[in-house]
């Protein structure tokens, strides 16, 4: 029960970070908040660390590099699909292959949940569809800046490719095991770091941000710290296959805080999807 609260405050801490990070991007390009976010979790893990004790040792804190490259190189081919292709398609099927991927993984290294954790897992993957299901604006359709956003070739390989990376991070999340503390979180962090600003570097955006939009940027960075310290600690007590999908409900916080805050419209599917995310927590909690 304690993994599955756990990661359900993973979860939100996620939901509520893509909530801050997308405020943030509305006013720059995501990649110069993510450029403060990272390198700002890493300072506080480095801080929080030494007080939560645990031994540093190899296998894992290369377990937690190997995160935090993953990690990096999915947030980096997600904003690349965004930026050419239609949110409505990306989204969603990037959130399914996080919430999917896990829960295989799980089963072939022999994990068998009962049977209404079973169900639990499948309402949480539909969850997870409908919940990151954009709704339609019906006055610019799938068109930005009078482009029209099509699902290509190559959009489709930048959107499997930073579902299949995020989900490869989390795999590596459970792989670290206990007794390490809050170290191997911090190499995760410090490699995660590293990709970012080659990519920023590279593409002529590493540029911080000022500002208001700096503190969004710091702010996302205390929730990345706290929804994958829970998420860490999480995997330590429970399956990979329950708490990977109940953590891949966060797109849930989300929508519900674009919902309260900024008056978004959120669609019958949305709707439905949060109530499936509702019932999904419930029986695998039972379970």
């Amino acid at each position: 029960m304690t993994a599955i609260l756990l990661a359900l405050v993973a979860a939100v801490g996620y939901g509520v970070s893509d909530f801050v990070g997308g405020v943030a991007s509305r006013r720059v390009a995501a990649l110069r908040v993510v450029i403060v976010s990272y390198p700002f979790s890493l300072v506080v893990v480095l801080l929080i660390a030494p007080f939560v004790g645990g031994s540093v040792s190899l296998t894992p804190i290369l377990w937690g590099l190997a995160s935090g490259v993953a990690g990096g190189l999915a947030v980096w081919w997600f904003y690349l699909a965004l930026a050419s292709g239609p949110m409505a398609v990306v989204s969603p099927l990037t959130a399914v292959l996080v919430a999917g991927i896990p829960v295989v993984a799980g089963f072939a290294i022999g994990e068998r949940p009962g049977a209404l954790a079973f169900v639990g897992i499948a309402l949480a993957l539909v969850a997870v569809l409908l919940v990151s299901k954009e709704s339609p604006d019906t006055t610019t359709g799938e068109v930005a800046g009078g482009r029209e956003m099509k699902f290509t070739r190559t959009v489709a390989w930048l959107t499997v490719g930073s579902g299949v990376t995020f989900a490869v991070a989390f795999i590596c999340l459970h792989r670290i095991g206990d007794g390490s503390g809050l170290w191997p979180l911090a190499a995760s962090r410090a490699s995660a770091t590293a990709v970012v600003w080659c990519v920023a570097l590279a593409s002529g955006h590493f540029s911080p941000p000022h500002g208001s939009v700096l503190k969004l940027a710091a702010f996302v960075g205390v929730l990345d710290v706290a929804a994958n310290a829970a998420l860490l600690y999480a995997y330590q007590g429970g399956l990979l296959s329950l708490v990977s999908v109940i953590a891949s409900l966060y797109p849930a916080a989300t929508v519900m805080l674009a919902m309260i805050m900024l008056g978004e419209r959120v669609g019958r599917l949305q709707q439905a999807g949060m109530l499936l995310a509702l019932a999904a927590v419930g029986l695998i909690a039972v379970a």
